[in-house]
């Protein structure tokens, strides 16, 4: 029925924002700090290296998504190449990791809303989600918009951010923290301060910052004209990365000495005061807010759309497959924004360690959804050669460049495990793949009791 399928409402300059939003977020506004006093100068590479296999994963997402006008997410395909229990796995687990993703921002919201007006931290949270998910429940036309004004706002910071690097560098300016110079990259105990240890300790704050970016995957179904809006929003990833993640990072460590920025703390915020703009620190604090709003609105955006695709292949509650007037998952959209208050909860009972809990665990989840896109491709190629040669969009290098992304994601999370910051949060996401595998049991038991009934 027309009725109950998703619009295609969203338009080139949509997509093409959305997957600017998905590339940069909280993970570079906040998390770089973190990752910057790990990493030094070399977070720059951490960068670059986490950017080009994020690429890679992009470019066999949108050759899956092309070689079939009926799939509508990656579990689709993930059902096709690998089996049920990988659509069903994958499904649920991108649902929780934009939940946990999701509920770090709406909790960043109230945060950063206290810094002019003194209020209980859950009151401008709350309001937030209300206020996005009311919009959400309009018109999916109505996210693109959102998220097309929120990504022009990040843009437009981190332009002026490289913009002003590069006039304070031909000026020789100074600031309270010595002169701006490329200088700054080496001379405070060289490219890798921390050795190589600090280096690789800096990847798992490196792929959250990177989280989100297959958002143009999950927006396919309700975008018009996929076949050109998908290759351009994905070819235009690599430029974006370099340009946005590494010319940013490369302006802040050229204007402020990595080892004076506090890990805690957005380097935004210390850099544009540095430079002596009076109304930084509020101007900054717009920009953070504007970006925690941004990952909450693509946060119900994604889980809603996810809770809509398992429901309609029978892995979710049938109510939750229903749209309404405004085609759109009226029911999905409320579920999620339901269990996103459980963010506020969370910082209650564990404040100091709930954003690095939920960032590692979205990381490692994340992992999870991008090594079964790259999977699904090698199976694809295998199994469907005929497919792969007619693409109009085949994926580079492959599938040995599916193979280097895959080695690279098991280093991470060994990282991961190695580390002290990281291993609880490691140790704990297995709970979750369990809790799947076992219910997945449970239910195809079910069918089969049923199919023989019948």
């Amino acid at each position: 029925m027309a009725e109950q399928e998703l619009k295609r409402d969203l338009k080139n300059r949509h997509v093409q924002l959305i997957a600017i939003g998905g590339t940069i977020g909280t993970g570079l506004f906040l998390g770089s700090g973190r990752a910057i006093q790990q990493a030094g100068p070399s977070i720059i590479f951490a960068y670059l290296i986490v950017g080009i296999a994020v690429f890679f994963v992009m470019r066999a997402l949108g050759e899956l998504l092309l070689s079939n006008a009926g799939y509508q997410s990656f579990t689709d395909f993930a059902v096709d190449y690998i089996g049920p229990w990988a659509g069903y796995v994958t499904g649920w687990t991108y649902w929780f990791c934009w939940i946990m993703t999701a509920m770090a921002d709406i909790i960043a919201v109230g945060v950063y809303v206290r810094y002019w007006f003194n209020i209980p931290q859950w009151v401008p949270a709350i309001v937030c989600l209300v206020l996005l998910l009311g919009l959400n429940l309009l018109t999916v036309k109505l996210f693109g918009e959102l998220e097309f004004w929120f990504a022009l706002i990040k843009v437009i910071t981190i332009l002026a951010l490289i913009a002003i690097g590069i006039i304070l560098l031909i000026m020789g300016f100074k600031t309270n923290s010595g002169t701006v110079s490329v200088k700054n990259l080496w001379q405070h105990g060289g490219l890798f301060p921390h050795g190589i240890s600090g280096f690789f300790l800096s990847f798992q704050m490196v792929v959250f910052a990177f989280v989100g970016v297959e958002l143009v995957g999950v927006s396919a179904a309700e975008t018009s004209n996929p076949q050109k809006n998908i290759p351009s929003a994905i070819n235009k990833i690599p430029l974006r990365i370099l340009f946005f993640y590494v010319g940013a990072l490369i302006a802040l460590l050229c204007i402020n000495p990595w080892n004076q920025l506090n890990a805690s703390a957005s380097p935004f915020v210390k850099t544009f005061s540095l430079v002596g703009i009076p109304i930084a620190a509020g101007i900054i604090n717009f920009v953070v807010l504007t970006s925690a709003a941004s990952a909450c609105n693509s946060g119900l955006f994604s889980t809603s759309r996810i809770l809509y695709n398992l429901s309609s292949h029978n892995e979710g509650h049938a109510s939750l497959a229903k749209l309404n007037k405004n085609h759109v998952p009226g029911n999905a959209l409320v579920t999620s924004a339901i269990v996103l208050t459980g963010g506020a909860l969370l910082s209650k009972i564990i404040p100091g360690q709930a954003f690095g809990i939920v960032t590692t665990i979205s990381a490692i989840c994340f992992i999870w959804v991008w090594s079964i896109i790259l999977i699904s491709h090698i199976r694809y190629k295998k199994s469907r050669p005929d497919l792969h040669k007619k693409s109009i969009f085949k994926a580079p290098l492959t599938p040995f460049v599916n193979y280097a992304v895959l080695f690279l994601f098991a280093v991470i999370l060994v990282i991961m495990l190695i580390a002290q910051e990281t291993r609880t949060a490691l140790l704990m996401t297995p709970l979750w793949f369990i809790l799947l595998f076992v219910l997945y049991s449970f239910r195809k038991k079910r069918e089969e009791v049923k199919q023989i009934s019948a």
